[in-house]
């Protein structure tokens, strides 16, 4: 595979001119033309799915296919031109996509009505224009619903059901509902079609967005990069639809380890493997698919869960445990769907089909990097974590002795970057990597990130990926795990990527980076 340098850098934190506040899908070729620009040719995003209103995370997604509305690119919109959105949004909207364009950090519960007005706005006048005459750009749609049928009724459904019952969760709707029977689904869509088919819409024109968006950074020469969450909240479409094929009795966390002494609550629902056996894995089939449609690689999030999920039941005092128990089943079931998704994306086609990487960082046991191996699904090597843990005093992994197929990094989503992380190391730590990667002091943090990146992009990896803050110099961090408050997800890029090309002193460091990564041959 061809040696890469990619940049992590979630969607809502992209930042351009004409943005409202957060990230659109319209800015990912502007991004792309931008980091190329330092020799990079991947872009890595975080889950792009839609959140419920409130929440902030991207791993609280209400569905694992639907994209979320907020990252619409308003100015493409056909169905609605710049003099019927002014008319629309009225003095004290303007006021708010002002202010929150201008904002530092991402205002989810400002910027999520602001856009969903104006989509409103653009639907209603689709409706009345184009589907209610029969146009050629409604048939266009009723083809995009009968294609995407698998997902897009559940999660269209699921909204409308949601919204009636005043957002309650799917568990106290009335058992018609909530279990789902064929009658009462159906008079429900039926009593709600327009709202049914606005959601439809939405999904329509933010997928036609994505696509546009992918062929613009393909002639860039950049990849784009997902995230796939190990799985979703038990609050989504999915497990609504799929009740069955989950057990909704447990709760999914981390097993015990050196951060946390009883392991992590997560609570999330388990996948029950055997039900979903029932349909040879339809579901994790069809994820997958629709995942290779969005990107040309992505990250599969705690892969080790695909072997094993530490579950509690969920009463006091009940100690975890693993599902499956024993090591056999473990290795077994974490080939069979980690198979089964490769199988998906080798059908999936095309000159190098979408790949998966598997995040397996944290406690993997043997067997499951023994696994990988056979299947040929690179892990990643987080440079501070890579150390010879047998030695008595662990000394740093060299990275040129990295395997080529894996992806080596400074630092995670989840992490500071390495510009700040820096001065979090022990001193022997420091010490150590000063000599190995030829940093003397003094040094500023621009000095010495240029050296730490060098030192990275000289990796055997095929793939090496730094933040967005690494590559401008920031300290900023985009979550700070166990944690919850408005520091998480809501970094945003410090100005429009068009005045960051202005920018002289960045346009310097970027020169410099791009040298560094033509030089390590990437």
């Amino acid at each position: 595979m061809q040696r890469k340098a990619g940049v992590v850098l979630p969607l809502f934190s992209l930042r351009t001119r004409r943005d409202w506040g957060i990230g659109q899908i319209t800015d990912l070729p502007a991004c792309a033309a931008w980091i190329r620009r330092a020799g990079h040719s991947l872009l890595q995003i975080l889950p792009p799915h839609e959140l419920s209103a409130g929440e902030t995370s991207p791993y609280g997604a209400l569905t694992a296919f639907g994209i979320d509305p907020i990252y619409a690119g308003l100015e493409a919109l056909e169905d609605l031109d710049a003099g019927a959105m002014a008319a629309v949004m009225g003095d004290e909207a303007k006021a708010t996509l002002a202010r929150v364009r201008t904002a530092e950090r991402v205002d989810y519960d400002s910027v999520r009505p602001l856009k969903a007005r104006v989509l409103r706005a653009a639907f209603d006048v689709f409706h009345e224009r184009e589907w209610e005459r029969g146009t050629p750009r409604a048939n266009k749609l009723a083809d995009f619903v009968a294609r995407e049928r698998s997902w897009l009724d559940d999660l269209a459904t699921y909204e409308v059901l949601r919204e009636s019952h005043g957002g309650w969760s799917w568990k106290t709707w009335p058992e018609a509902e909530r279990d789902r029977f064929a009658g009462a689904i159906e008079a429900k869509r039926g009593e709600h079609a327009r709202r049914v088919l606005e959601v439809s819409y939405m999904q329509w024109i933010l997928l036609e967005q994505w696509s546009d968006a992918r062929a613009k950074m393909r002639a860039a020469g950049v990849d784009l990069m997902g995230d796939l969450p190990f799985i979703v909240g038990a609050e989504s479409a999915d497990v609504w639809s799929h009740a069955s094929q989950f057990q909704l009795e447990l709760s999914l966390g981390a097993p015990p380890d050196a951060f946390s002494a009883d392991g992590q609550d997560w609570g999330l629902p388990a996948y029950d493997w055997l039900a979903m056996e029932g349909d040879d894995l339809a579901w994790v089939r069809s994820r997958t698919r629709h995942a290779a449609r969005l990107y040309d690689r992505f990250r599969l999030d705690h892969v080790v869960g695909f072997f094993r999920q530490w579950v509690k039941a969920k009463v006091a005092n009940e100690k975890g445990r693993f599902d499956p128990a024993d090591d056999d089943a473990q290795r077994a079931r974490g080939s069979r769907v980690l198979g089964v998704m490769l199988e998906e994306l080798t059908a999936a086609g095309g000159v190098e089909p979408p790949r998966a990487i598997a995040e397996d960082l944290g406690v993997i046991p043997p067997f499951a990097r023994a696994v990988l191996v056979e299947l040929g699904m690179p892990g990643y090597r987080v440079l501070p974590w890579e150390k010879e843990w047998e030695e008595k005093e662990p000394t740093f992994r060299d990275p040129k002795s990295f395997p080529a197929n894996s992806v080596a990094s400074w630092s995670t989503h989840d992490t500071l970057p390495i510009v700040a992380w820096w001065d979090e190391l022990p001193e022997a730590d420091q010490k150590e990597l000063s000599v190995r990667a030829r940093l003397h002091e003094p040094m500023d943090d621009d000095a010495r990130s240029l050296a730490l990146l060098r030192y990275l992009y000289d990796a055997k990896s095929d793939l090496a990926l730094v933040l967005a803050q690494e590559l401008i110099g920031s300290r900023e961090r985009i979550n700070t795990p166990g944690t919850v408050g408005p520091h998480n997800w809501t970094w945003r890029l410090p100005k429009p990527i068009e005045d960051l090309v202005e920018d002289t002193r960045l346009a310097g460091r970027f020169e410099a980076v791009g040298k560094l990564v033509a030089a390590s041959g990437r």
